[in-house]
């Protein structure tokens, strides 16, 4: 009795009794979907408790993925390495609570029409401030003469030696220094305030700067400590420190400090990186040391990074690794998981995508008349638009008002459409139920997912997978099924 989809546009597999009673939209898709009574939200890594406490106990289950939880509808993680086995057909989005998204496994979510966000600036300050710590380790000789003490005391002669040895350990001050900034986001921004304020010059990069990330910086026409170039050479040929804050994009900044860019670079020049380790490259780096060694450079900079190392480098006196520490504050990681409850709260009580990195920033303002909204995620594509609106056209549904947007290969639309009133006429209804209307539209070829934002949590999502559509009623059920299933 359900209806084809193979003929989304027949309407005799739609029209068999105009709608039988006159219930609202809401309570009749309601009544039709699975039980369900919370959403739940499957966390993998330890999750800040108080970022945690945001998700309201009334609507949400929190599930740690140890528990095996049946369903999801929301997954948060950290460092953990996202496969396609942990991912429930019912699930609506990925959360990373930091900045990268290495581990989400974001193509394949793409693929399936899952968003994938992430929290931009949450642990900025965290960063920020080991950043500061490096320009110091790298300017002074304090690991090396700490190490050096270690050494005196277990010798007995720390006493006698501690002024005669300082002298192996000068170093110079940043006040006056050049610190190049590549890329200029919120943790970009943080640092180049944070090198202004110690009397630093800073000159930023950043080919991708957004207008937001843009009104974080310093004016540079009225602070002449501050300035952007587009020329990454050129703030590697000016730095006495360059720090690396760029997410790692495959074949854009992959090694995006390599030979060339370590050719142009001062000999004393301090490489800063606590991003991701890919955007350096390691031989070229270890090929540069050599040659200044070779050439008998008595002042060669330091590289200090929070990423393990090859052999090539960390056997280095002038190389410092430490563990990757950039968010392992207490504050960073309550904040990053602020952001991601809020952001995944948010998506899925009103489809607004915000901070994701695989769909389009999409917003529309919720109407207070009786009305539901309805999301679709389907492919950029010519023509889909249309089909997708000809469903409720077709059905007799009013369109109040929606948006589409779109980001690659995806696009995203937010339909808000009216409800039956007790004065309509049921019989103009050209719509069998809603759960029909549901299959129409997740049936349409293009479409990956809709989703009808109800009162009753966890409700109301459908996939289109394999040309097969699960999630509407309880003929097709998701269960325990996963995208790798």
């Amino acid at each position: 009795r359900r209806r084809s989809a193979r003929d989304p546009q027949n309407k005799n597999t739609m029209l068999s009794r105009p709608l039988a009673s006159r219930l609202g939209l809401r309570r009749a898709l309601s009544s039709a979907a699975p039980p369900s009574s919370k959403f739940v939200i499957k966390t993998f890594n330890k999750i800040s408790p108080l970022g945690l406490a945001r998700f309201d106990a009334d609507r949400y289950t929190i599930a740690p993925a140890e528990a095996m939880p049946e369903i999801a509808h929301a997954i948060l993680l950290r460092s953990h390495k996202l496969q396609e086995a942990d991912v429930p057909l019912m699930c609506r989005a990925i959360a990373r609570c930091g900045a990268g998204t290495n581990n989400c496994n974001v193509e394949r979510m793409t693929a399936h029409g899952v968003p994938v966000f992430n929290t931009p600036g949450a642990n900025a300050n965290a960063v920020k401030e080991l950043v500061v710590c490096a320009l110091l380790l790298g300017s002074r000789g304090i690991l090396e003469g700490a190490a050096h003490m270690k050494t005196l005391h277990a010798a007995g002669t720390a006493h006698e030696r501690i002024e005669k040895d300082k002298a192996m350990f000068g170093g110079r001050e940043l006040v006056g220094k050049t610190l190049g900034v590549v890329g200029l986001g919120a943790i970009g921004a943080a640092v180049t305030e944070a090198a202004v304020a110690l009397g630093m010059k800073v000159v930023g990069y950043d080919p991708s700067l957004s207008v937001e990330a843009a009104l974080r910086l310093p004016s540079s026409t009225s602070h002449h400590a501050f300035r952007v170039t587009k020329d990454l050479k050129e703030v590697c040929a000016r730095a006495d420190y360059l720090t690396l804050h760029a997410p790692y994009l495959k074949d854009v900044t992959h090694h995006m400090i390599g030979p060339d860019e370590l050719a142009v670079a001062k000999d004393d020049m301090v490489l800063l990186n606590f991003a991701r380790g890919e955007l350096v490259d390691a031989e070229a780096l270890a090929a540069r040391y050599d040659d200044l060694a070779a050439r008998g450079v008595s002042k060669i900079g330091k590289y200090v990074c929070d990423f393990a190392l090859p052999d090539s480098l960390w056997q280095r006196p002038n190389v410092i690794s430490i563990p990757h520490l950039g968010a392992s504050t207490a504050e960073a990681e309550e904040n990053a998981a602020s952001m991601a409850a809020d952001t995944v709260m948010q998506f899925l009580e009103t489809g607004t995508v915000h901070n994701s990195v695989n769909f389009p920033t999409t917003t529309l303002p919720r109407r207070d008349d009786a009305s539901t909204r309805i999301c679709v995620v389907n492919d950029n594509k010519p023509g889909m638009l249309g089909e997708i609106m000809s469903i409720f056209g077709n059905a007799g549904i009013n369109v109040l008002q929606q948006i589409n947007a779109s980001r690659g290969d995806v696009a995203y639309n937010v339909i808000d459409v009216a409800n039956p009133s007790k004065t309509d006429d049921f019989s103009s209804f050209n719509f069998k139920s809603w759960d029909a209307l549901q299959e129409a539209l997740t049936s349409i070829e293009g479409v990956k997912s809709t989703r009808f934002i109800l009162d009753k949590a966890g409700v109301g999502y459908a996939i289109r997978h394999d040309g097969q559509v699960y999630g509407i009623g309880v003929k097709k059920p998701a269960g325990k099924a996963t995208f790798a299933d």
